[in-house]
């Protein structure tokens, strides 16, 4: 299993931190779990082409979390022609319903779509990529999760649970991989909840939301739907995560100086190793080792 960060990010505009994207490979899938803005250019970046992209999950659809599934979803279907599978899509409600109006009959693409399904230009060059006449438009096969839903793979199993965001206006969820090689835990969003303490017990991977410096948020529903620094240590350690990763990251904190005061933090209370996440970051499922000095 091999597993990259895309962005690390917030909805704050960032050149350094795309908006939240994870890929994680295992056997001949390629997974993405959340596709926020720039998320996509950093997946071109890592030289995994969409084409690849065998499922996509969404935690849950803030735009900072989802923005990219547009670029996604129609550069895989351009490029692979119908010579792939259709992208499986998961999240909660209301996905399918946003995947219709984005790639319906009456959706935000359809004059884009009816273009290249229809004019000969386009037509020749999807022959050209290995297609047949007709051309199909984008059909991906979307799953709508909800709190505890499991999904099986080929050697691996997702599990969900409702982690603590914005409901009750939007259902957030943490999910759980189960591979042969190891587990990976991705908390979505998430401020303190009960459900991630069962979702990341004894993981070898935890990339969890680090928002801001516990004790300066700035109201209760702040600090019950994100995620405090310590407040994390202290969920790591509970759980005993074997590694920690730090995302969602805010300017609050993300300079040099203060970075290493919240890792010095988290340490004193959590004693697994701790990565403070940056884009194209690739995390080692058994986690860091020590070469000798050379």
């Amino acid at each position: 299993m091999r597993i990259r960060l895309l962005g690390t990010g917030t909805p704050t505009p960032s050149l350094r931190r795309m908006s939240s994207g994870y890929v994680i490979e295992t056997g001949d899938d390629v997974i993405v779990m959340d596709h926020g803005f720039g998320a996509h250019h950093r997946l071109l970046e890592l030289g995994i082409p969409a084409t690849r992209v065998t499922h996509l999950f969404f935690s849950h659809l803030h735009y900072d979390h989802c923005g990219d599934y547009g670029r996604l979803l129609l550069t895989r279907w351009d490029q692979g022609a119908d010579r792939i599978p259709e992208l499986k899509v998961f999240g909660p409600a209301p996905i399918a319903e946003i995947t219709q109006r984005l790639f319906g009959l009456d959706g935000v693409y359809n004059a884009d779509l009816v273009a290249r399904t229809s004019h000969g230009s386009s037509l020749d060059l999807f022959k050209a990529r290995g297609g047949t006449l007709p051309r199909p438009r984008p059909a991906p096969e979307v799953t709508t999760l909800s709190p505890g839903d499991v999904i099986k793979g080929d050697g691996w199993t997702l599990e969900t649970d409702q982690v603590n965001h914005f409901q009750p206006f939007l259902v957030t969820l943490g999910f759980r991989l189960t591979t042969p090689e190891g587990v990976f835990v991705y908390s979505g969003d998430s401020g303190p909840a009960e459900s991630m303490h069962v979702l990341a017990r004894d993981c070898d991977v935890l990339v969890h939301m680090c928002h801001y410096l516990s004790g300066t948020n700035y109201s209760p529903d702040f600090s019950h739907s994100c995620m405090g620094h310590m407040e994390l240590a202290e969920l790591a350690r509970d759980a005993k995560v074997k590694n920690l990763v730090l995302t969602h990251i805010t300017e609050q904190f993300d300079r040099p100086g203060l970075r290493e005061r919240v890792v010095a933090d988290i340490s004193r209370v959590y004693g697994g190793n701790i990565f403070f996440g940056e884009d194209l970051m690739e995390i080692p499922l058994k986690g860091p080792q020590n070469d000798r000095l050379l």
